[in-house]
């Protein structure tokens, strides 16, 4: 399996123009990052999680040239509102895209992209094949993905594991259930927003807790802010098996 950081940013605390700060001034490309997104390839299938505003762009930075399926952990726009941007996979590969996603966030992107869902098709819309799920395990060909029921303050989320993969993203309380389902896993992604506290995020410092608590053989973080600092000081105060995930980071599991 082999797992694509694609972006590691989130729209939370970062700056519509140039703030002059330090991060804005890093000459580090790992404190340059585009919205939370990762692709995993998994030997007979190409699955995208999430397909934030810049999934555009991250396609084509990374050279991806198959797609398969996308699966949604949920429905804010920076975790949605690239999916128009299917439409050069269905024209140059001749297929659907298969989306997975549970029905609250099915019903969003109906209303966002209402014109992919219309009974009248007008040619050279986004081609999908949707699929429904919940808390139950499925596959996509012959990789097993376990939803996790995570919380994004008040709103029900899910991340995923998949073999010895887990990542997860908006996380500010996970219940025990989902923890029981991650232990075990080998690499853990988890978001890690802020030093500061923050209402519906994971801070650093939870963050940390949570990843001594799951004990995996390497933690990576990221949905990461603007606020968080510079990349080189972060990873210098985190213990050795954890890391600041950054765009273009390549895991082989």
């Amino acid at each position: 399996m082999k797992i694509t950081f694609l972006g590691t940013g989130t729209s939370q605390g970062i700056p519509v123009i140039c703030c002059n700060c330090e991060v804005c001034r890093s000459d580090d490309p790992k404190d340059n990052r585009l919205r939370v997104s990762v692709l995993v390839e998994t030997g007979d299938k190409t699955i995208v999680i999430d397909s934030g505003p810049d999934f555009r762009y991250q396609m084509l930075r990374a050279g991806v040239k198959d797609l398969d399926a996308i699966v949604y952990t949920h429905e804010h726009k920076d975790h949605v509102a690239g999916l128009d941007d299917i439409r050069p996979f269905n024209y140059l590969l001749q297929k659907n895209i298969d989306l997975y996603a549970t029905v609250r966030v099915q019903e969003a992107l109906k209303r966002e992209f209402s014109y992919i869902f219309a009974e009248k098709v007008y040619p050279g819309i986004p081609q999908v094949n949707m699929h429904t799920i919940g808390t139950e395990s499925f596959f996509i060909g012959e990789t097993e993905l376990i939803p996790l029921e995570i919380m994004h303050y008040k709103l029900p989320i899910l991340g995923f594991r998949m073999k010895d993969f887990t990542y997860i993203t908006d996380a500010k309380t996970i219940p025990q259930h989902s923890i029981d389902l991650i232990k075990g896993t080998k690499v853990l992604v988890i978001n890690a927003l802020q030093v500061e506290p923050h209402i519906s995020h994971f801070t650093l410092a939870e963050a940390v807790e949570f990843a001594q608590e799951i004990g995996a053989e390497m933690t990576y973080f990221t949905h990461i802010s603007h606020n968080m600092g510079k990349h080189a000081d972060v990873e210098k105060e985190l213990p050795a098996n954890i890391r600041l995930a950054y765009d273009g980071l390549v895991i082989n599991l």
